[in-house]
């Protein structure tokens, strides 16, 4: 009975592997056509040519930039292309400052400045915030904060009303901004005239505060100290206007002091406490759907992050230092390139130092931004300097020249296998046109979902592959004539066979997918093509062998043709010489004698 259930198992495991095969071409199908996949691989640089983008960096008054900061700029741009998929990318230095990085196909705008921008979050307190449109005077949260003169012509008196007042705008600019990307506690209790008398007192406190010589009343001692807040500061802060895309555009970022700045949307803006965690203390960031208080996933986009130990616990002592503070003064805000995306108020301590932000991304923009911030900071924001198409460097006629070197490779391989193992040489054939389809489907399929591109590299990979794939085969069939050559059946010997080939195939199979795992690691982009397809090869060869090529020949194995040793089987007894076999060391002992079933015992007895 289990010789009988032995063949059903072979059956389910080769009817299985087609359905498989089916499969990968029903999904290329369906996503060529109702999706937005293509027919055929996407072609590297190389061989398709595509988009050069010079970048220039971003330079403000009489900042500069060192070469030091250009290289660490240009390996940052290359992981960020790299995250992209394997498209055989080149970022190179032009000159001392510019960066140039040519691409596959055309990118899109997004793309675009996900490689120029400099991606640097930080974690900054709020000192002040308002409406995104200038204001008579800045808001503070307390008269120090809006240098309220001593011995100047404004009395006491006025000064205790400025107060007062600049704290009720306050309120009423903050309960007026943008909610969508804010979590912040204040609302707004003021009208309309309250607010316009708190302005007129507000101007009549900061007209004091220049006139006269008083500042900060100390040496700031934390970051989210008022003193940090100096009458420039607020004359600064007056006179921004989010509502003006350009506003920005001459801001020096320098973490150690204060930032003005706006909100993305330019509604509500802020003025914030030197940087307490930054961008280089994370260590890793993932992107995901936020976890709600009963355990589900909401639809909040969300990206987590994780600090180093020092940072995690500065984030921590700032979060118990900050929940004791009046509002805005315990929000946090994170900016992203100088822009706060996200300031929500803290109302309880974080003790372990854990973060995310969540600004209304999308999950894709979410994903982006995430690979950013784990592969870190751009020292430098870029601009675009030019944007150019490019033709490909290596062309259709290297392709084609590939091509035919692949298609002589395999003509080879197939008269080899036929003239070597005659009949069986077609199972070759056929698991070598097999696993061609697959790798076609795999890299198609990568190139939809991965943005995979297939390079003159990845193409050497592929007709290297050939070899290592004839080299499978003939490892089994060989094992298969030995085990003939020791008497043993043909059923006998294929199963046999299989048991100690497999072993050799696993062990040369896992050292070229080791190889080509090392130099993928650590090659450059150029040659990383070469490496993934042999890799992606090599992981197709031995799915091919286990559930293509053995099953197929174990069914051959009780057809009568192959059974019975045709001499156009290749496993004709006859032909291989069963007369002795190899023992080692030059010794030979005689074959084991064939040993046959009742039937056949019975069948030669009735012809004799």
């Amino acid at each position: 009975m289990a010789r009988k259930g032995r063949p059903d198992v072979e059956k389910r495991t080769f009817i299985g592997f087609l359905a498989i095969v089916l499969a990968l071409l029903g999904l290329l199908v369906g996503a060529n056509i109702w999706g937005t996949a293509n027919a055929t691989p996407k072609l590297g640089l190389d061989l398709e040519g595509g988009t050069q983008m010079v970048l220039t960096p971003r330079l403000v008054g009489e900042q500069s930039v060192t070469t030091e900061q250009i290289a660490q700029a240009r390996d940052i741009i290359a992981e960020r292309v790299d995250s992209q998929g394997v498209s055989g990318s080149e970022v190179t230095t032009q000159g001392e400052a510019n960066i140039v990085v040519s691409m596959p196909g055309d990118p899109t705008r997004q793309q675009e400045d996900n490689l120029r921008r400099s991606s640097a979050l930080q974690f900054r307190p709020v000192l002040l915030t308002g409406s995104g449109t200038p204001v008579p005077a800045p808001s503070a949260a307390n008269p120090s904060a809006t240098g309220t003169a001593s011995g100047s012509a404004t009395t006491s008196g006025t000064a205790t009303t400025s107060g007062t007042a600049t704290s009720s705008a306050t309120a009423a600019e903050t309960g007026t901004a943008s909610q969508r990307r804010m979590a912040t506690t204040a609302t707004a209790t003021a009208t309309k005239s309250t607010a316009s008398a708190t302005s007129t007192t507000g101007t009549q406190g900061a007209t004091g505060t220049q006139s006269g010589s008083a500042g900060p009343t100390a040496a700031p001692t934390s970051t989210t100290d008022l003193n940090w807040v100096t009458p420039e500061l607020a004359a600064a802060y007056e006179k921004l206007d989010c509502s003006d895309p350009t506003a920005l555009e001459s801001i020096i970022d320098d973490p150690a002091k204060p930032l003005v700045t706006c909100d993305p949307e330019g509604t509500q803006k802020f003025l914030l406490g030197p940087v307490a965690v930054g961008g280089s203390d994370i260590s890793d960031a993932t992107a995901g759907f936020q976890i709600g208080q009963n355990g589900v996933p909401t639809s909040i986009v969300e990206i987590q992050l994780t600090f180093d130990s020092d940072a995690a616990k500065t984030y921590g002592d700032l979060s118990i230092e900050m929940l004791n503070l009046p509002s805005p003064r315990n929000q946090l805000a994170s900016t992203l390139d100088s822009r706060v995306i996200v300031a929500p108020s803290f109302n309880e301590a974080i003790p372990g130092g854990q973060a995310s932000i969540t600004g209304g991304f999308g999950f894709e923009e979410a994903q982006d931004l995430a690979k950013q911030l784990k592969f870190g900071a751009l020292p430098i924001s870029f601009d675009l300097q030019t944007r150019t198409q490019i033709s490909p460097t290596l062309g259709e006629e290297q392709l084609r020249l590939g091509l035919i070197a692949g298609l002589v490779g395999l003509l080879l391989v197939v008269g080899y296998s036929l003239l070597q193992y005659r009949a069986l040489g077609l199972v070759t054939v056929a698991s070598i046109v097999v696993a061609a389809v697959l790798t076609y489907l795999v890299i198609t399929l990568l190139g939809w979902t991965q943005n995979y591109r297939l390079d003159m590299a990845g193409v050497t990979g592929l007709i290297v592959a050939i070899g290592v794939t004839a080299d499978s085969f003939i490892v089994y069939f060989e094992r298969i004539r030995d085990e003939l050559r020791d008497g043993r059946t043909l059923r006998t010997a294929v199963e046999t066979g299989w048991r100690r080939a497999r072993r050799t195939i696993l062990v040369a199979d896992g050292v070229n997918f080791l190889g080509a795992l090392v130099l993928y690691l650590l090659a450059s982009s150029s040659v990383r093509g070469f490496a993934f397809t042999l890799g992606l090869t090599t992981l197709i060869d031995v799915f091919v062998v286990y559930f293509f090529t053995h099953p197929l020949v174990a069914l051959l194995s009780r057809r009568k043709f192959f059974a019975d040793g045709h001499p156009w089987s290749g496993v004709d007894p006859n032909r291989l010489g069963t007369a002795g076999r190899y023992v080692g060391r030059g010794r030979f002992a005689p074959a084991r004698p064939a040993t046959s079933s009742p039937a056949s015992s019975s069948a030669q007895g009735s012809r004799a």
